[in-house]
């Protein structure tokens, strides 16, 4: 019986105890968020040897297939909008992250087809080499498509496009 009564006497301390936690954690969260939404950017010397991509588009139609140069910082080269296809990219980058990495094999998927779109970007990005290919085949690999708009073309529906 006194073991009873002991755990009764100690039933509001656990619960003390898993308060204190939730606050703690709680209050822990805001910080560790923020700092993972403020990620360092790309230093100055990663761009050095100035940033080059050649862009492969095949089988989106519409007058989007072709090959095209863009260079950013300074922008340049025969994209349609090499601005903004800087801009692109510049928001897909983080530093010690690869902007270009593949969707993730063990990924969950949404099972769409997005058509017969593919694309190839090689060169130079933030001092790494990049040789990324593209395609629309699931929904993991039509949001990375889409994340990557206007440096590649843009083949969302026309009710959904910005």
């Amino acid at each position: 019986m006194s073991q009873v009564f002991r755990l009764g006497r100690f039933a509001g301390f656990t619960q003390l105890i898993v308060a204190v936690g939730s606050v703690v954690s709680v209050s822990a969260t805001p910080a560790a968020a923020s700092s993972l939404a403020a990620s360092p950017p790309v230093r100055g010397e990663d761009r050095a040897a100035g940033d080059h991509l050649t862009v492969t588009v095949r089988n989106a139609g519409g007058g989007a297939d072709g090959t095209y140069e863009v260079d950013c910082h300074p922008s340049g080269g025969s994209h349609p909008d090499v601005s903004a296809a800087c801009g692109a990219v510049d928001r897909n980058t983080r530093w010690g992250k690869d902007a270009f990495a593949p969707v993730p094999r063990d990924s969950f998927c949404t099972m769409q087809y997005g058509g017969p779109a593919t694309a190839h970007v090689t060169g130079t990005w933030a001092g790494r080499p990049v040789d990324a290919r593209f395609d629309r085949s699931n929904g993991c690999e039509i949001g990375r498509w889409d994340r990557f708009v206007p440096l590649l073309p843009d083949l969302r529906a026309p009710a959904q496009a910005r």
